[in-house]
């Protein structure tokens, strides 16, 4: 990251001055510095140093905002209402900036900064022992339970989502975004896409709030390199309440990424023989922990693939339009086949 007192995307001199005027605690005594976070695709992430503690700074792409894609608002919600019960970073403000325009010109939230690493790559991961890498596979399943165990009535979170019929306006809405979307022909994208509005698994479901892109590097690892653990959970743009396999196949998708495209486009640090254990290890764990039985996650891993596809494809949309900030969005299009292909394998097993 490289600080400066001014990015794309944010105005650092006026963040300043709205945080010395809405929260005068936190102010520092010299200007502000920010930098963008890299790693994110979709919403901007951006960290600011010079106030009295490290900041972070969130709001929604530079262009092609899909409607209700990049909702600042409901992420500030699910983060603040689920601190204390899974790991999240604390929450500062919230704030629709569009009309006085002195900050990002959107709506964007603020959160104290989180100290640790965020897994992306294989090198990564030789500062920890594979008894610690092992350890964040298991933890990583137990916060997801943990989440999914969550009341959402009781948390204030009960008119977050509809969870009758989630799947199927799941399918609606992904379809929608990739109509938004398309510069090119994608076939194999668009028979996953029929395949699984064809296949959208019936009877009854177990509702839940779901994260939508639960993954390894959408957490901050901290603590000794023999015991990390998970200090956070991020990017909870998605979340909703809905069927809560919809994130266990999210992360078995994740689980493989590396293994498609030879892994050039993929971001994450799980590869064989490093320490992670296997995922069908992870979903015991899940259901261990959640005292459940998981069912086959076929569908569920398919729609990882299609959902991601789909969301790649609007990064794709949008660096051809030249409405990207950051680095490796030339790579991210080539991804796309290959997930979908992944996908129309696995909708094609047998169970």
């Amino acid at each position: 990251m490289t600080e400066a007192t001014e990015v794309p995307g944010l105005d650092v001199a006026g963040l300043g001055r709205w945080l010395a005027r809405e929260h005068p605690g936190l102010a520092g005594e010299g200007p502000l510095r920010a930098a963008l976070i890299d790693g994110g695709r979709s919403n901007l992430t951006y960290r600011v140093d010079g106030a009295k503690q490290p900041l972070v700074v969130r709001r929604p792409p530079l262009g092609h905002v899909l409607s209700t894609a990049h909702d600042m608002r409901r992420e500030h919600r699910v983060i603040s209402l689920l601190r204390g019960l899974v790991p999240v970073p604390p929450t500062v403000d919230v704030v629709d900036d569009a009309e006085a325009a002195e900050v990002t010109g959107t709506v964007f939230f603020v959160m104290e900064y989180v100290d640790g690493e965020v897994l992306s790559e294989p090198a990564q991961n030789a500062a920890f022992g594979p008894t610690g890498l092992h350890r964040l596979g298991i933890e990583l399943a137990e916060i997801l339970a943990d989440l999914h165990a969550v009341d959402p009535e009781a948390v204030g979170l009960g008119d977050f989502g509809h969870p009758n019929g989630y799947l199927e306006r799941q399918m609606r809405t992904w379809r929608r975004q990739y109509d938004a979307s398309r510069s090119r022909d994608q076939p194999a994208l668009d028979a996953l896409q029929e395949r699984l509005a064809a296949s959208v698994p019936g009877g009854e479901t177990r509702s839940a709030v779901v994260h939508g892109d639960y993954r390894l590097d959408n957490m901050i690892v901290a603590g000794p390199a023999a015991e990390p653990r998970i200090a956070a959970v991020l990017d909870w743009e998605m979340a909703t309440l809905g069927d809560s396999l919809v994130d266990l196949g999210m992360l078995g998708m994740y689980w493989h990424i590396r293994s498609l495209s030879g892994g050039e486009a993929a971001s994450g640090a799980i590869v064989p023989g490093a320490g992670y254990p296997e995922f069908e290890e992870v979903v015991d764990a899940y259901a261990a922990r959640a005292g459940i039985a998981v069912p086959d996650l076929s569908w569920y891993r398919a729609f990882a693939c299609y959902k991601l596809a789909v969301i790649l494809e609007g990064v794709h949309f949008r660096y051809v339009g030249g409405q990207t900030v950051g680095d490796g969005f030339d790579r991210i299009g080539g991804l796309v086949a290959p997930l979908a292909e992944e996908g129309l394998w696995i909708s094609n097993r047998t169970r």
